[in-house]
């Protein structure tokens, strides 16, 4: 039975990881996007450029979501916390 609980506990929290990282994957995404097509339009060819929007992005996605990503996963920890006396039987 502890096995069972085990494996159920991590792919609850793989699952929240997943979700916690889709923001700012996606906003990345995007803005890789833009910036690339912006580049090819206008010939630009600094490497430089995605990465520092990218990262501007990214930052700000984590500010602004940061604290309603983080809710599941502290409601999660202290559920396993507390089922941890009954995975060692």
């Amino acid at each position: 039975m502890a096995n069972n609980a085990l494996i159920e506990q991590l792919q609850a929290m793989l699952g929240i990881v997943m979700i916690m990282a889709l923001p700012p994957l996606l906003g990345a995404m995007a803005v890789g996007l833009l910036v690339g097509l912006l580049q090819a339009v206008t010939q630009v060819q600094d490497q430089s450029l995605p990465v520092a929007f990218k990262l501007l992005v990214v930052i700000a996605i984590l500010a602004v979501a940061g604290p309603l990503l983080v809710g599941p996963l502290v409601r999660l920890s202290g559920q396993l916390f507390d089922s941890f006396p009954g995975m060692t039987r």
